[in-house]
């Protein structure tokens, strides 16, 4: 059982002591994501849909980059900072996700930086 670590491609700056991605057994495990440019480390803030673009982007290149795409994700924890936005946020998302959509809790967070919106999720790798 050995673990590997799953980087964003793009990824030029350290934004933590933490993996992008942590592949084990056939699962790939992304951590949280958020609106943040990735060769600054700076908050990229826009509107709660913007936002929720943008990282659910940065999710798709690192579920490239494990051998996965988003039809593989099982299970999403969505953080928003403002749950009336739930709405806003629910419409972007529904454009990554299509056939059987993964399992999901969205919750509110007191988030970093002042981003409004973070997604992490467990995907099965098909190869």
């Amino acid at each position: 059982m050995s673990k590997t670590e799953v980087k964003h491609p793009d990824k030029d700056v350290s934004t933590g002591s933490y993996s992008a991605g942590v592949l084990i057994d056939g699962w790939l495990y992304i951590s949280g994501q958020g609106p943040v440019d990735m060769k600054t480390g700076k908050v990229v803030a826009g509107s709660i849909e913007e936002e929720t673009r943008l990282t659910l982007h940065h999710i798709g290149r690192i579920l490239e980059a494990g051998g996965c795409r988003f039809e593989d994700v099982v299970k999403c924890t969505c953080h928003l900072a403002d749950i009336r936005d739930f709405d806003r946020f629910d419409r972007v998302y529904a454009e990554f996700f299509f056939s059987i959509r993964p399992a999901r809790s969205t919750v509110q967070s007191v988030l970093w930086g002042g981003i409004k919106v973070e997604i992490d999720v467990i995907a099965r790798a098909t190869s």
